[in-house]
């Protein structure tokens, strides 16, 4: 795991479950690590408890705070490796018929359009770099579907086709791009 020692990587929403293992586990093997997340509370703690690991606040889903993230990625990093679009919202759970659009509009924001604006951010840096990798957390409902989920679902199973498509757009520049369900 050698290879990671060096590597920039950005983690949304890191400053706590799964994402925040995966900036720790970034930095434990020597990369360096930019965490975004909007719990600034939770982003100083990581801070304190990881001195190796940057932390920019970010409402993941709002462009200006993504360009925000991308400015201190370029003056802290340097430059950009490896993304993990990690952030996410479980969105409202009931029938279509009570689901508001407010709340639909949200979880598509935080879950599918925030990956959208992080990776066109990041492929000027990836290929500054000659290739990386993007990795976007998505979930089984984006393979399957779930009742009264329907928000949740069908932004993550848009995750998946967005993963697909820009695997086969950017591969051949080296870019790998991958969902994890």
């Amino acid at each position: 795991m050698s290879d990671l020692a060096g590597k920039r990587v950005i983690v949304t929403a890191g400053a706590g479950g799964l994402g925040k293992v995966v900036a720790e586990n970034f930095a434990e093997l020597g990369a360096r690590v930019l965490v975004c997340d909007i719990d600034e509370a939770a982003l100083a703690s990581l801070a304190a408890d990881n001195p190796a690991i940057v932390v920019q606040p970010a409402d993941i889903a709002d462009e200006g705070d993504v360009d925000k993230v991308f400015a201190a990625a370029g003056e802290l990093l340097g430059g950009l490796d490896v993304l993990v679009n990690n952030g996410g919202i479980s969105g409202p759970t009931a029938g279509i018929e009570a689901i508001e659009a407010a709340a639909w509009r949200r979880t598509m924001a935080v879950n599918l359009d925030s990956q959208f604006l992080f990776i066109r951010a990041a492929v000027p840096l990836l290929r500054a770099a000659s290739g990386g990798a993007i990795v976007n957390v998505a979930s089984t409902a984006g393979l399957m579907g779930y009742p009264l989920r329907s928000p949740y679902a069908a932004s993550k199973w848009a995750v998946v086709g967005l993963s697909k498509t820009l695997a086969m757009e950017l591969g051949p520049e080296r870019i790998r791009v991958n969902a994890v369900c």
